[in-house]
């Protein structure tokens, strides 16, 4: 009995060194042969002194007679000083893993291997977990250093004794093989700095910002003179100034990005004018209940998606989203000027519907829209528009965008009446030197082209995207006028002193037969739904205009800019606020679709001067 004892004592550390050899060999990727090289040394020191042989019932005669003279429950000394030496040397081995990137193995787990041995399971042990006595005898530490190698896709080692790795590093060129990832794909539009874009804002750092939401913080307010005075201080024929003579604010608004496991969010509310001026340009909630125009009035973006891992990206987003028609930004902050010419100003700011955002590659965006309408809450008549857009920027000096909008009924109560549109952009940064005084300069341009077609003859709706139409009912010859949209802006930007400073001049021109993109004026609070019998947009009435501005900016900070800018703006009909002003004696009547009795009408002149005081803050 004390026999066996002796045997299964001695056959202890047997084991432990057979496991250890083993896990070494998995660990290292090394052959036996190899693995003899750097460690039979030391492992042979510990195995002459145990039996090769498998237990059996026969006393062993190999064993030393100290051991077998240990009391039963005990570890005999001998033993003890050999487990003590393979403890030392298990230490060394972790060192030289860990030297190497390789992971150490932990305590032998649960898992069992052949002949009942217990593999180690495979870990990852930083070198601060390891004993910092630990030291790589000479021999193992001349071994050379580990240079990377590519995997070849060999086979998993599976023999439960040499456990799979966690991570493959080679240990000596061409012994073993790493699994190399391929390098992280970089953000879309990320690979350059695009903040001297006009539509974009130019902050680099965000405050606050973390894993999970985005903040964005916007204030933006303005002191307007008009060269015009008008008596009622109400200012037309713009989607971004509206009042004269007085300090206003434009947007106050709160928001950001949520993103979480690939799910998106964003939410911008809209408070001060734009709270008031935006929702009366849009007929659609005419049509219908609810009194959209409430519901939406204080939200310039809202919208949740989704984030496909696939190309570079893919995005499924619905709710309300900007529509960058035009180039401009609805945000100020974001823009070359705060007055864009009519391109800009007359097309839409927001859709609202559903987008799909796909991204090729880093440097091109296809983005088709399914939406309600021509920047409306909800749908003029019976059909939804579409459209899409296509951005490309291949490198940090040139940005190219497309966007165009078709099949839209968009005159309200004129189902037939369908709407298509073109708007095109190139920006180029020509100049970039940052060292110098005069730092950068770049240009936009823009053209734009659309028209409508179709509606009822007989109800004198009809128009024509080419040429004046007409048709014969009943004997009765029905015209249909052209209805078209033709029009281009163009502006230059110098920044000066590391973009302390910046001027931009610029402007545009618009043909809009039919005014069907003309901004109606507030003239005794008419809206889009209202219409005013003062200025009629019926087809056929002609409307050219053209502008151009002058602007200076101070921006002491990325989140900040103070902008002063001179507008002069000319039409070929009265449309601008002149001294009189557009509003009836004692006020708005609560009926702009009727004449006002004993009011002689609005004051409207064929142009404007103005000077714009401005400042914009973002975060």
């Amino acid at each position: 009995m004390s026999s066996m004892q002796n045997s299964l004592s001695v056959q202890v550390p047997m084991k432990i060194a057979f496991v250890i050899a083993l896990t070494a060999f998995g660990l290292l990727g090394l052959t036996p042969c190899q693995a003899q090289t750097q460690t039979q040394i030391n492992l042979q020191a510990s195995i002459a002194t145990n039996s090769k042989e498998e237990p059996s019932s026969a006393p062993s005669k190999t064993v030393d007679s100290k051991t077998s003279s240990a009391p039963d429950g005990e570890i005999p000394p001998a033993v003890a000083k050999e487990l003590a030496a393979m403890k030392a040397e298990i230490e060394q081995l972790k060192a030289l893993l860990v030297s190497r990137g390789i992971a150490a193995p932990a305590s032998p787990s649960a898992s069992a291997g052949p002949a009942g041995l217990t593999a180690p399971a495979p870990t990852i042990t930083s070198p601060a977990a390891l004993p910092s006595s630990a030291v790589v005898p000479a021999m193992i530490a001349a071994t050379p250093s580990p240079t990377p190698a590519i995997r070849t896709g060999g086979p998993v080692p599976t023999n439960p004794a040499v456990p799979p790795r966690v991570q493959e590093t080679s240990a000596t060129a061409g012994t073993q093989v790493a699994a190399t990832s391929k390098p992280p794909k970089p953000d879309p539009f990320s690979q350059y700095d695009y903040t001297w874009l006009t539509g974009n804002p130019r902050i680099k750092e965000v405050p606050l910002d973390t894993k999970f939401f985005t903040p964005e913080i916007r204030f933006d307010v303005n002191y307007t003179y008009d060269f015009n005075h008008p008596a009622d201080d109400t200012i037309g024929g713009s989607s971004e100034i509206f009042r004269a003579q007085e300090f206003q604010v434009e947007q106050a608004g709160v928001g950001g990005d949520f993103h979480w496991n690939n799910v998106q969010g964003r939410f911008m509310t809209q408070f001060g004018m734009y709270s008031e001026t935006t929702p009366r340009n849009d007929a659609s909630p005419a049509r219908g209940g609810w009194d959209l125009d409430t519901a939406y009035r204080y939200v310039s973006e809202a919208y949740g998606g989704y984030h496909i891992n696939a190309l570079d990206g893919i995005n499924v987003q619905a709710g309300i989203f900007m529509s960058y028609i035009g180039l401009w930004s609805y945000y100020n902050f974001d823009n070359w000027s705060y007055q864009p010419s009519y391109v800009s100003s007359n097309t839409p700011w927001f859709f609202n519907g559903m987008r799909v955002q796909i991204f090729p590659n880093s440097k091109l965006k296809i983005e088709p829209w399914l939406i309600n309408g021509w920047q409306s809450y909800g749908r003029f008549n019976n059909r939804l528009g579409i459209g899409g857009q296509i951005l490309w920027r291949p490198n940090g000096s040139i940005s190219v965008v497309g966007n165009q909008y078709a099949l839209g009924a968009d005159a309200l109560g004129v189902p037939g009446r369908i709407r298509y549109h073109t708007d095109d952009s190139i920006q180029v940064k020509y100049y970039d030197r940052p060292s110098e005084f005069l730092d950068k300069m770049a240009f936009t341009f823009t053209g734009d082209m659309g028209c409508e077609h179709g509606g009822n003859f007989a109800a004198g709706t009809a128009v024509s995207c080419d040429t004046t139409g007409s048709k014969i009912i009943n004997g009765v010859r029905y015209i249909a006028p052209k209805q078209s949209f033709l029009g281009f802006m163009a502006y230059n930007r110098w920044w000066f002193k590391k973009d302390l400073y910046a001027v931009t001049i610029g402007g545009g021109r618009i043909n809009n037969p039919g005014r069907y993109l003309v901004l109606l004026p507030p003239i005794n609070g008419a809206t889009a739904i209202s219409g005013s019998p003062y200025f009629t947009e019926n087809p056929g009435d002609p409307f050219k205009a053209w502008d151009v501005s002058l602007t200076v900016d101070y921006m002491p900070s990325q989140y900040i800019t103070f902008r002063s800018e001179y507008n002069h703006r000319a039409a070929n009909v009265p449309y601008f606020t002149g001294q009189g002003g557009i509003t009836p004696p004692g006020g708005n009547n609560g009926n702009p679709g009727i004449l006002v009795t004993g009011w002689s009408g609005p004051d409207l002149v064929r142009d404007e001067n103005r000077m714009t005081f401005a400042m914009m803050v973002m975060f």
